[in-house]
C-alpha cells in the first residue's frame, strides 16, 4: 500500500541527543477546522484525504501515518535575555519531513499534541485561539511575501485546555523548512559538545545552505549566511509594521522563517515604541528594537559556533565581529530599498532618507494608520486611474501637505509613468493586513458562539492582502473607525 505522505526524516537519522521519540497524545472527539489545500498540494498531499476522517486523526495526533518518525527536538534559549540550558518541545512534535513538488524539504509539526519530555509540567496542549491565531497571521504572512512558517492545518480537539479557565482545545499542523533554532545550536554549545555542535551544523549546512560547503570556512559562511538572512527578514517585518513580540533565541529559525504567532501584532496607529507582548514591560522587543535585538540573537548563534570558526579563540572572536558588522548592512539595504518602493521610487537616493524619516514622523505625529497611508499614497500616485481606492477609509490631514509636494517632486524625478508607480505600490503596499482586533473578534466568535465562519471569511480576505476591495472595507479600518 502506498503512503498517504512521502517522508523522507532527515532529522530522525541524527543522534539521539538532539531529540527525545514521542508519539502524539489522543485527544476526544476531533473535528476538522481547516484544511489548507493550496499548500496541501505543493507539499505533494492529497486535500482530500486530509480533509477526509481519517486525515482529522492524523491532524489530531489520534494516528500516526506510515512513514512518519514522531520527536520532540530538544534547544536551549535566551528568552527576555535571561538564559534557559534546556528548553525544548513542550507542545509540539515533528511528525516527520517530506518532500515537496518543487524539491524543497519541509516538516510537518503538530503544535498541541500532548506533554513531551521537555514540557516542564505543561500539558502540552493548546487553546483553540492562539491556534486560530497562528493559522490567521502566518498565511498573511505568506501571502505578504514574507518567509514564515505556515499552516496546513487546524483541528479542535474535542476536550478542555485549562489555562485561567477551561477553553476549547485545538491542535495545529505547522510546516517550516525546518524548525531549527539558534537556541538548539546554544544546547549543545552550553554542554560543551563539540561534535554534536558540528554535526548539527554539517546538518544545516546540506539542508538550508549548501553553498557554504564550497568555502574555505563552510561554518563561517554558514553564519553569513544565517545574518544576510536574517537581516532581510527583519527588514521586511519592518516594512509592514509586524511586531513579534518574543524574539527569544528559541523563536529565531536559523532557516529564516517567521515563527511563533504568540504575543505578535501588525501596528495600527504608527508608533516606534508598539510592544505586543504583556510581559514585556521594558520593551525590550518593541518595534524600533526588532533589528537591535536580532543582531544581539544572531551573537548568541555565533557565540555558540566559536569552537568550529577557528582553533584559536581570538582570531575566531574576529571572524564572529566581521559577520556581525554584515547585519546592519545587508538591513539598511534591504530596509531603505523596500521603503524606496512602497514610496513609488525607482532608485533611491542617499538624500531620500530625509524623506523617509519624516513621513514617519509625520505618522507618530498624528497617529496614523501604518497601512492605510502607505496605501492611500499609492492612490495618490495616479488619482486619475479607475482602481479602488482606500480615500473612503483614510485621507492625510494638512499637516502632510508639505511632505506630499516634496514626495511628489521626488517622484517627477523618476520619470516613470504614473499608473506603473501607482501599480508598483500597490504591489507592496497591502489594504489587508490581520489587524488584532479583527484576530480577536474570529477568536470571540469561535470560543464564545462556536462558530468560524468568521475565521474562514478572514483567511479568505487575507489571502489578497494587495487587492483592495470596497466590500470587504470593514477588514482594512482600524480600530477606532471600526
Amino acid at each position: 500500500m502506498t503512503a498517504i505522505i512521502q517522508f523522507d526524516n532527515s532529522y530522525g537519522r541524527l543522534p539521539e541527543l538532539f531529540y527525545a521519540r514521542q508519539q502524539p497524545t489522543s485527544v476526544a472527539a476531533p473535528q476538522l477546522i481547516r484544511v489548507n489545500r493550496p499548500l496541501a498540494r505543493v507539499l505533494g498531499i492529497d486535500p482530500g484525504w486530509l480533509s477526509s476522517e481519517a486525515g482529522c486523526l492524523m491532524l489530531a495526533g489520534n494516528s500516526v501515518p506510515d512513514g512518519a518518525d514522531p520527536l520532540a527536538t530538544v534547544y536551549a534559549g535566551h528568552q527576555f535575555g535571561s538564559y534557559n540550558p534546556k528548553l525544548g518541545d513542550g507542545r509540539a512534535l515533528l511528525v516527520g519531513e517530506v518532500i515537496a513538488r518543487n524539491g524543497e524539504r519541509y516538516d510537518l509539526q503538530l503544535k498541541g499534541a500532548g506533554p513531551t519530555p521537555y514540557s516542564r509540567g505543561g500539558d502540552g496542549r493548546a487553546p483553540l485561539g492562539p491556534v486560530l491565531r497562528e493559522f490567521i497571521v502566518s498565511e498573511a504572512m505568506y501571502a505578504l511575501g514574507i518567509p514564515t512558517t505556515r499552516a496546513l492545518a487546524a483541528a479542535t480537539s474535542g476536550e478542555p485546555v485549562f489555562r485561567e479557565r477551561a477553553l476549547p482545545g485545538a491542535v495545529l499542523t505547522r510546516v517550516a523548512s525546518s524548525h531549527i533554532r539558534v537556541g538548539t545550536f546554544q544546547f549543545f554549545s552550553g554542554l560543551g559538545k563539540i561534535e554534536p555542535l558540528r554535526q548539527l551544523a554539517e546538518y544545516v549546512i546540506d539542508r538550508h545552505y549548501p553553498a557554504s560547503r564550497a568555502a574555505g570556512n563552510p561554518v563561517q559562511a554558514l553564519l553569513h549566511a544565517v545574518i544576510r538572512r536574517q537581516a532581510q527578514l527583519i527588514a521586511s517585518w519592518q516594512l509592514v509594521g509586524f511586531i513579534h513580540g518574543v524574539m527569544n533565541t528559541d523563536n529565531m529559525l536559523v532557516c529564516g522563517e517567521t515563527v511563533d504567532y504568540g504575543p505578535c501584532a501588525f501596528m495600527d496607529a504608527f508608533s516606534a515604541d508598539a510592544v505586543f507582548s504583556s510581559i514585556d514591560h521594558g520593551g525590550r522587543y518593541a518595534y524600533k528594537n526588532q533589528p537591535a535585538i536580532a543582531q544581539w540573537n544572531l551573537a548568541c548563534l555565533a557565540q555558540s559556533l566559536l569552537p568550529l570558526l577557528h582553533a584559536d579563540l581570538e582570531h575566531a572572536l574576529e571572524l564572529v565581529e566581521s559577520a556581525l558588522k554584515e547585519f546592519e548592512l545587508v538591513f539598511q539595504d534591504a530596509y531603505t530599498r523596500g521603503f524606496g518602493a512602497k514610496l513609488g521610487l525607482e532608485a533611491v537616493r542617499h538624500d531620500d532618507a530625509t524623506l523617509f524619516s519624516d513621513f514617519l514622523v509625520l505618522l507618530n505625529r498624528e497617529q496614523d494608520d501604518f497601512t492605510l497611508a502607505f496605501r492611500r499614497l499609492g492612490d495618490l500616485a495616479a488619482p486619475e486611474s479607475q482602481g479602488k481606492q482606500v480615500g473612503e477609509l483614510f485621507e492625510f490631514s494638512s499637516a502632510y501637505r508639505p511632505w506630499l509636494e516634496r514626495w511628489r517632486r521626488r517622484c517627477a524625478n523618476d520619470l516613470r509613468p504614473a499608473l506603473e508607480r501607482q501599480q508598483t505600490m500597490h504591489a507592496v503596499n497591502p489594504a489587508f493586513i490581520p489587524r488584532n482586533h479583527l484576530v480577536e473578534e474570529v477568536i470571540r466568535a469561535a470560543i464564545a458562539d462556536k462558530e468560524l465562519g468568521p475565521f474562514h471569511l478572514l483567511v479568505e480576505v487575507l489571502t489578497n492582502p494587495f487587492s483592495y476591495r470596497s466590500d470587504y472595507s470593514s477588514y482594512a479600518i482600524t480600530p477606532r473607525q471600526d
